[in-house]
C-alpha cells in the first residue's frame, strides 16, 4: 500500500471551528456562531500564554545599545524575556557576556541608574509596552541579545492556519470544543473539559528542551 509522502497536515479557522462545534454535538449554522468561535479561539491563545512555555513562541532578537542608553522597548508582542548577554565585538573577535536578572524592587534600589559601563543586570518590566532596563547604562556601543516568548499571532481571517506547533493541533481542538461548550452546550462541558486537559498535558510535557541535565552533589557541604 502506497503512503501519502505528506507530513503537512493542518486545520484552516473554519476547519477548526467545524470540528469543535462537532465535537459539541451542533453543527454551525451561522456567521455570529464562526463569530463567537472565533473570538473564543484568541482567548484561548492567551490562556496558553498564562500555561507556561510554548516552544514554538521563543524567539531570539537583538537590541542595539549605545552610550547612555539604559532601557529598550522590546515590542509589544513579548510576554517574556527567559535569558539574555550583553555581546560585545564581531566576528571572530565577538564576545558574550552573561547578565543578571532583578528584580523590580531590585532595580528600584539601585540609587544611580545612569551610571555608565558595561550592563551587568538586567530588570524587565512586564507592562503593556515591555521595556528592558540595564544597570550600568551603556558606556558605549553593544548588543543585547535575547531569547524573549513572544505572544501566539491573532487567528485573523478564517481561511488561515494558526500560529501553533502541529503537537497542540489536537489540543487547540479539544480547548476550542471545551470553550464553545461554555456558551452552546452545557450538558457536555465536564466532558470537553477533561477531554482538553488531557490533550494539553501530553503537548505541553512532549514539548519541552531534551538537552541533558547533570546534577553534581557539594561533597564540600
Amino acid at each position: 500500500m502506497a503512503t501519502s509522502g505528506t507530513t503537512t497536515f493542518d486545520l484552516s479557522i473554519d476547519d477548526l471551528v467545524e470540528e469543535a462545534f462537532e465535537r459539541c454535538g451542533m453543527r454551525m449554522t451561522g456567521g455570529y456562531q464562526l463569530s463567537s468561535a472565533r473570538r473564543s479561539l484568541n482567548l484561548l491563545f492567551l490562556d496558553w500564554a498564562n500555561r507556561g512555555l510554548n516552544l514554538w513562541t521563543i524567539e531570539q532578537g537583538t537590541k542595539a545599545l549605545t552610550a547612555g542608553d539604559n532601557s529598550v522597548a522590546l515590542g509589544n508582542d513579548t510576554v517574556n524575556v527567559l535569558s539574555a548577554v550583553i555581546r560585545t565585538g564581531t566576528g571572530t573577535s565577538q564576545q558574550d557576556v552573561t547578565i543578571d536578572r532583578i528584580s523590580r524592587e531590585e532595580y528600584l534600589n539601585l540609587p544611580n541608574k545612569n551610571v555608565q559601563g558595561r550592563p551587568s543586570q538586567i530588570y524587565v518590566e512586564r507592562s503593556s509596552t515591555p521595556t528592558a532596563y540595564v544597570y550600568p547604562a551603556a558606556n558605549g556601543n553593544y548588543t543585547l541579545v535575547y531569547y524573549r516568548i513572544r505572544r501566539i499571532q491573532d487567528s485573523g481571517v478564517y481561511t488561515n492556519t494558526t500560529d501553533i506547533n502541529f503537537r497542540f493541533l489536537p489540543c487547540l481542538v479539544s480547548g476550542l470544543a471545551y470553550q464553545l461548550a461554555l456558551k452552546y452546550a452545557p450538558d457536555r462541558i465536564g466532558l470537553l473539559k477533561q477531554v482538553y486537559e488531557e490533550d494539553f498535558m501530553r503537548a505541553s510535557l512532549e514539548d519541552r528542551d531534551t538537552a541533558s541535565v547533570r546534577i553534581t552533589p557539594d561533597v564540600g557541604m
